[in-house]
């Protein structure tokens, strides 16, 4: 009798098999493919829709430049600018181009000026919280929200160079400043 090649290996492999340690190997990875052969679990994870939102987001009608300055210099020195000054200062913001420059350069004057008294550093860096929240309430008319606070906390916590000046530099040149 012929054998051909399939017949041989399959002849072999049941010797093999009829072997005792072969045949403790085979039921051993018998038993490892049964266990991993296991159906995968569906997970169905439902969201919630959430609205997010800008704080300051909803200011949509920006300040004309009289309101800006006059506003920027009640911000800042807690009275009405003198009609003289508003003159001047418009006259200039209306006669450059650059609009954004121009603001800087009034708010930079206005924050230099020896009449203007700032919060000290150590006032600031006193009670952290409550400065970041008084500079919101001034500036934007509204209370930080927890990302704010908690940003501008640690920046300032962090950072010694930063001045109650600076901050209030960055507030007033803002987009959120320049509407209300």
């Amino acid at each position: 009798m012929n054998l051909s090649g399939y017949e041989n290996v399959i002849r072999y492999t049941l010797l093999v098999i009829r072997h005792p340690v072969m045949k403790k190997i085979v039921a051993l990875v018998l038993l490892l493919g049964a266990m991993s052969c296991t159906k995968e679990t569906t997970y169905l994870y439902q969201v919630n829709d959430i609205n997010v939102s800008q704080s300051g987001n909803n200011k949509t009608t920006a300040k004309t430049t009289i309101e800006f300055i006059s506003i920027a210099y009640a911000d800042l020195f807690s009275t009405t600018i003198s009609n003289g000054k508003l003159v001047e200062l418009n006259t200039a913001y209306s006669s450059f181009g650059d609009k954004k420059l121009i603001e800087d350069r009034i708010i930079r004057q206005f924050l230099a000026d020896t009449l203007l008294t700032l919060p000290t550093t150590v006032d600031m860096r006193n009670d952290i919280p409550l400065f970041v929240t008084k500079s919101y309430n001034k500036f934007f008319n509204r209370n930080p929200n927890d990302f704010e606070k908690n940003y501008l906390k640690n920046l300032i916590q962090n950072d010694t160079t930063i001045t109650p000046a600076m901050l209030y530099y960055s507030f007033m040149t803002s987009n959120e400043y320049r509407y209300y």
